[in-house]
């Protein structure tokens, strides 16, 4: 019987082996690292493609929105599609000027993507109320897109190495939300700033019968939106005077004037927060919050109505301010009186006569953007509010 003695393969026959097999793991290996670089690089390009539509979003709404105080309820001298259509151009217009993956220009449709509507903050809920397509306008909606089956500036993104594994594009869409909110109290935001609020008061009852009954003293007055100017005429809104028929209950010895500030301001310093609206140090000097989230504020009064006043006064004429609002019977008299403010609200001075008598400071309702407002948290609808905030992203 004859015996076979298997021989083990030469050892250089078996490291042949071995590296062929190494090669062969090394080979798959390198595809498959290749091939998450390359799906990387088209993540990357995806992620970077979405920031430059959002950042585009984001400063097409920001503009949009700061073209719709002209349509506000009080003062209102463009219609609702005049403000869409000069709020719709503007939004193409930067949109434009922000990159979209490949496109040097990103692709903003006017009438597709653009839109306004009214947005309330809603106290019980503790959340944004949007309501589209409801004016008077206070919000823009921009969505910008990359997810078009035209193919044109907003068709979809092509990538690089996605294609080989069946993937040739990327759908994208971002929104943003841009709104003046409704507002009713007031800080010094950092870096310093002021808060535009007259240092004087009026009577709930004359104010809510001028906002709600349209029962003033006349249109006496035009303000022109172009100029600024402010003559003689009829614009739709009523007047009333500060001193003294609208402040029919004053104390003896006051005009209506406070102290929002250090107690006893003297004139000077009362003309320049007329001008100059209120700092931080007057705001710091009262002790506490300018806002109702405790309630009302009390505020001391201050006496007389100086001829003083005059110049800055007329410096002001036709811009918006703030004016605080009481509600009640003053306490005390003259420099000793007591002011309950219930809130503030926006205000236009069309005629300031403090020679002779009667004495007069007409005003008028106005919508009244401030960069120090802070926003209304009682849920004050877009059609009763006279004070807003500045433009603030919320979405």
């Amino acid at each position: 019987m004859n015996t076979h003695h298997l021989s083990n393969p030469p050892a250089t026959e078996f490291a042949a082996r071995r590296r062929g097999m190494v090669l062969v793991l090394a080979t798959a290996a390198l595809i498959m690292i290749l091939g998450f670089a390359a799906f990387s690089i088209d993540i990357g390009y995806i992620a970077l493609t979405r920031t430059q539509l959002q950042g585009g979003a984001d400063a097409a709404a920001m503009a949009a929105v700061q073209e719709l105080p002209p349509g506000l309820t009080f003062g209102a001298w463009l219609t609702p599609g005049e403000v869409a259509v000069n709020a719709r151009t503007v939004a193409v217009d930067i949109a434009g000027r922000h990159k979209a993956g490949d496109r040097l220009s990103a692709y903003c449709d006017g009438e597709r993507d653009v839109r306004f509507g009214q947005v309330t903050w809603d106290p019980v809920a503790g959340t944004w109320q949007k309501v589209w397509g409801v004016s008077p306008y206070n919000a823009v909606e921009v969505t910008l897109r990359r997810d078009q089956a035209a193919g044109g500036g907003d068709g979809p993104l092509p990538l690089f190495f996605s294609p080989v594994i069946g993937h040739r594009d990327a759908k994208l869409s971002v929104k943003a939300v841009a709104a003046i909110l409704p507002a009713n109290g007031f800080y010094i935001p950092p870096g310093g700033g002021n808060a535009g609020i007259l240092p004087f008061t009026l009577d709930e009852e004359t104010w809510d019968n001028l906002i709600n009954f349209n029962i003033g003293e006349g249109d006496l007055f035009h303000y022109n939106p172009e100029t600024g100017a402010v003559t003689s005429g009829s614009d739709g809104i009523q007047e009333i005077n500060l001193y003294p028929a609208g402040n029919k209950d004053l104390p003896p010895g006051n005009r209506g004037t406070v102290d929002i500030g250090a107690e006893n301001n003297s004139t000077s310093d009362l003309e320049r927060q007329i001008v100059y609206g209120l700092n931080e140090f007057d705001l710091n000097a009262l002790g506490f919050p300018l806002n109702f989230d405790n309630g009302p504020l009390t505020m001391q009064g201050d006496t007389g109505l100086s001829l003083g006043f005059k110049d800055a006064l007329e410096s002001v004429k036709g811009q918006s301010k703030a004016l605080p609002i009481f509600r009640g019977m003053p306490v005390g008299n003259g420099n000793n009186a007591e002011y309950t403010i219930v809130k503030f609200v926006g205000v236009r001075i069309v005629e300031v006569k403090l020679n002779g008598n009667p004495k007069r400071v007409m005003i008028q309702p106005a919508p009244h953007v401030d960069p120090a407002a802070t926003k209304d948290t009682t849920g004050t609808s877009v059609e009763d509010a006279t004070m807003f905030t500045t433009a603030t992203l919320i979405q």
